[in-house]
């Protein structure tokens, strides 16, 4: 069922005070980092001199090695490891920040460029009985997602914290071959371990921030295996169940099922504590219907769409987003009784 216009403006209203919110946080985000730095930057020059006086230090020794004592020996390698640690540690974090400050600064200017696109005179154009307010929250939508694709393809790249941290474990190992091979078979197995942790890592984030196969397969693949890789790392009994005949949507209507599917199984772990998940997908000729079903500890529903809460929950904007395209939302929950969240959307 179509929204009517009075309506569409309070959503789209509610939506922009969002992108307003957001684009007053990331200001205040890009401040923070614009001090750390600065800070960052300091201390690495620091650390930067200090490697280069232990470094003359150790090629002394080195010069000497034969009427150096072997306790000055360990020092000036001992100095040339820790400093050579944090510095790479610091410069790690420097590319970090400056990662950050550069997505930050484009997400920025992504939400300026948004806000521009939505004033309040191209938007009363656009609400007007002759054109439907549907292409303009496909454009916001798309928008949204191009971000997320370009963050995804970044992490996808290599996070330089994570591999600033495994070089340098590396190095270690290698420096201790010569010195301590017992130690340097322990801090082997412990970069092991780290690079399977951080591959896993990189790809959960990229799995949240925008699957790629999304694009290539299409939703039901895509939630597929969102919904087996979420049930392995939670630990949370998720089943998905598929009815009707699978098709390709639009690129806008695939993400926000998938997106809103994702959040609603993201509460219902961390703030249902939920132990069982059942979602259904039903793919009819005119309809769309999505079911998400949790064992939860539930909530009052009048109470918490009545409150804050529903904000932290994001309730009210799923509310928006399926009503802007066409479609209805319903929530059924209750204390100690779970939650169930139901949608529909025009499958056309």
């Amino acid at each position: 069922m179509a929204t009517s216009p009075e309506a569409s403006t309070t959503s789209l209203e509610q939506l922009l005070g969002e992108y307003t919110r957001d684009h007053d946080q990331v200001q205040r985000e890009l401040k923070e980092i614009d001090l750390l730095i600065q800070q960052t930057t300091a201390e690495v020059e620091r650390l930067a001199q200090r490697n280069m006086q232990t470094t003359n230090r150790l090629r002394q020794v080195e010069a000497a090695l034969e009427t150096v004592p072997r306790g000055d020996i360990l020092e000036a390698y001992t100095a040339v490891l820790d400093t050579q640690q944090r510095l790479f540690t610091m410069r790690g974090q420097l590319e970090k920040l400056q990662s950050d400050q550069r997505n930050l600064t484009r997400y920025l200017d992504l939400l300026r460029s948004t806000l521009e696109i939505t004033d309040h005179a191209e938007y009363e154009a656009t609400v007007s009985a002759e054109e439907p307010t549907q292409p303009l929250i496909v454009r916001i939508i798309e928008a949204q997602e191009r971000e997320r694709l370009r963050l995804s393809q970044q992490m996808h790249d290599g996070p330089a914290q994570a591999l600033t941290n495994l070089i340098l474990q590396a190095e270690i190992c290698e420096r201790l071959f010569d010195m301590d091979a017992e130690r340097a078979r322990t801090e082997l197995a412990s970069l092991k371990s780290a690079v399977a942790a951080t591959f896993q890592v990189v790809k959960g984030l990229i799995l949240n921030l925008r699957p790629m196969m999304l694009d290539d397969l299409g939703l039901m693949p895509t939630l597929r295996r969102y919904v087996d890789s979420f049930a392995d790392n939670s630990g949370v009994s998720t089943n998905l169940m598929i009815t009707g005949k699978e098709k390709r949507m639009e690129s806008h209507k695939e993400v926000t099922i998938f997106r809103l599917v994702q959040e609603l199984l993201n509460n219902a772990v961390e703030y249902g504590h939920a132990t069982s998940v059942q979602i259904g997908l039903d793919m009819g000729e005119s309809l769309i219907r999505v079911s998400v079903e949790d064992n939860g500890s539930g909530f009052e529903l009048d109470d918490m769409l009545s409150s804050q809460d529903a904000d932290r929950l994001g309730l009210a904007t799923m509310r928006e987003r399926v009503e802007m395209l066409g479609g209805q939302i319903h929530f059924d929950s209750g204390l100690g009784r779970g939650t169930k969240v139901g949608f529909e959307l025009p499958a056309s």
